[in-house]
């Protein structure tokens, strides 16, 4: 006989991470290899990736952000990456006004790192990914995680085939975390946000990145029980009062519990839930800030799906109601709309964490103690950075690229007897034997040379500075033909010449994927010869900052 608790029928504790897997199940079912295979080779993919599915890129659900807006971001982020702790305990609030702008796509995956706390975890803990990597694993795990790798993002070229690189990266990341974190194993709503991850950074960044979401964003979500789950889906059910009243009488009215629509929302980050430009952006907001981004954005959808009279009158029961929760209008999900939506909803972390207390003394009255009792949840990146404070060597950045310039054959030392046998062969050279002139000349004699003539002064050399701009690409420029058939290779070779750490110039290399180390060549590149012609060369096929 099913239990009531305030006024709704409460959900088995057993079955809850059943009824999430079934659900993943019956969605992913779509990208079983005979349908995807049919058109993978003439489909192409989007700028996300993706070949197809609900997720795939479209005009209406995304907004696009013109290049010189990008560059420009591109080189603040920079700069913010490369002092990353002062920013954070000096400027925090810029930071999230730009995460909430939206990171840009070529620095996202290092980014994601710096907030979540993943880079310093990794630097921390070197070597611990390999480690763990190089162990069979829990066989009971493995057979679990293999049956769902080929359901994680079926749409995408990076999961799209059985056994490739993206499955094998996603299977790696999974075991280790269940060898990392024996007592809480594997659950089926990590593989999303591994795969999400993956889709930005190496495997074991995304191994870093996995275990701070679980630990730190989300404790206890992937426990045994899913006690955690719960207590924050009454969490949400009792902000969602606040909100939209009209909304959460009429889930009152018909016993909705929260964990039947809120469950995949929340364990997987709305990642299998948005479209993918949406995605995006609420994780840049979420890895900044925490957990609140996810109440936030489940309220936004609870609100503007049942927040009317008019929409309420089409959901007249819970078969109805829940219908219309998993096929959420896309207006409220583009991406415009809904960061602004976001932006505006009034609920805070202190928020969160009183009804979060609320909700625990009402559970201990009801239901007794947790049975599992995760660490304290840490409301964004912020806080994680002071609860584990970083060495100045655990933010650095190391070259992304490296030139292995070959090192000069070292000479034999030659042995005494060689040098003996040397010295007696060698004979003195004999000495020239001077000419003298003939004191009678003949008329028809050419003039008498002297072998050593009387000294003439010397005329002094003047040299001409390189100042003109035409001299200077003379000078420094490659050819154009090189600039025009490949502009990228032309770039890398220049920056095997010299470099410029110029802004302008590091935001252009980060944009074409290069990582551009300072040289010592004897000239110092502060707005002077090389500095201007290496800006030249960028001229030469992208556009001015």
């Amino acid at each position: 006989m099913a239990k009531t608790e305030n006024g709704r029928p409460s959900v088995d504790m057993g079955s809850i991470r059943t009824l999430n897997s079934s659900h993943i199940e019956d969605e992913s079912s779509l990208g079983s290899d005979s349908e995807i295979n049919g058109f993978t080779s003439e489909r192409q993919a989007d700028r996300y990736g993706f070949i197809g599915g609900a997720q795939q890129y479209s005009e209406d659900s995304a907004q696009d952000v013109p290049p010189e807006v990008l560059r420009q971001r591109e080189v603040k982020w920079l700069d913010m990456l490369s002092h990353w702790d002062k920013w954070m305990i000096k400027r925090f609030n810029k930071v999230r006004l730009r995460c909430q702008k939206g990171i840009p796509p070529a620095l996202r995956g290092r980014a994601w790192l710096y907030l979540s706390g993943g880079k310093v975890k990794r630097e921390q803990n070197q070597g611990k990914f390999q480690e763990l990597d190089s162990q069979p694993g829990d066989p009971k795990w493995l057979d679990v995680i293999e049956k769902d790798l080929h359901r994680q993002f079926p749409f995408h070229e990076m999961f799209v085939s059985r056994g490739g690189h993206g499955q094998q990266d996603l299977f790696r990341v999974l075991k280790a975390y269940t060898l990392y974190r024996p007592d809480e194993g594997y659950c089926q709503a990590q593989a999303p946000i591994a795969a999400v991850l993956l889709m930005h950074m190496p495997a074991e960044d995304a191994f870093w990145g996995l275990v701070q979401i679980c630990e730190k964003y989300l404790p206890g979500y992937y426990s045994p029980g899913l006690e955690a789950i719960q207590l924050d889906g009454e969490i949400l059910f009792a902000l969602l009062r606040r909100v939209s009243a009209l909304a959460f009488r009429h889930l009152e009215k018909h016993k909705i519990d929260p964990i039947l629509y809120m469950t995949e929302w929340f364990m997987c980050a709305f990642s299998r839930t948005l479209p993918w430009a949406s995605v995006l952006r609420v994780w840049d907001m979420f890895l900044c800030d925490g957990v609140k981004i996810i109440f936030r954005v489940g309220l936004v959808l609870l609100k503007c799906t049942l927040g009317t009279r008019e929409k309420l009158k089409t959901c007249q029961g819970l078969y109805e109601t829940m219908e219309l929760l998993r096929a959420i209008d896309p207006r409220y999900m583009q991406e415009g709309f809904l960061v602004r939506e976001i932006l505006e909803v009034p609920v805070t972390a202190r928020d969160i964490e009183k009804e979060h207390h609320t909700q625990i003394k009402r559970w201990k009255k009801n239901r007794g103690e947790l049975n599992f009792k995760p660490a304290p949840r840490m409301h964004g990146a912020r806080i994680i950075m002071q609860a584990e404070p970083p060495r100045r060597q655990d933010l650095r950045q190391n070259p992304t690229i490296v030139l292995e310039v070959p090192e000069p054959p070292q000479k034999l030392n030659k042995g005494k007897e060689e040098r003996k046998s040397k010295k007696k062969k060698s004979t003195k050279k004999p000495t020239a034997i001077e000419e003298i002139p003939n004191p009678y000349p003949l008329p028809t004699d050419p003039p008498p040379q002297f072998l050593n003539p009387p000294p003439q002064p010397r005329q002094k050399l003047k040299r001409t500075p390189i100042t003109s701009r035409a001299r200077l690409l003379q000078t420094f420029l490659l050819p154009k033909n090189l600039l025009s058939s490949n502009p990228h290779k032309a770039l890398a070779a220049q920056s095997r010449i010299h470099t410029c750490s110029c802004k302008s110039c590091i935001a252009v290399c980060a944009r074409l994927h290069l990582f551009i180390t300072r040289q010592d060549l004897g000239i110092q590149c502060l707005n002077a010869q090389v500095a201007t012609v290496y800006h030249r060369v960028i001229d030469a096929f992208v556009p001015d900052v």
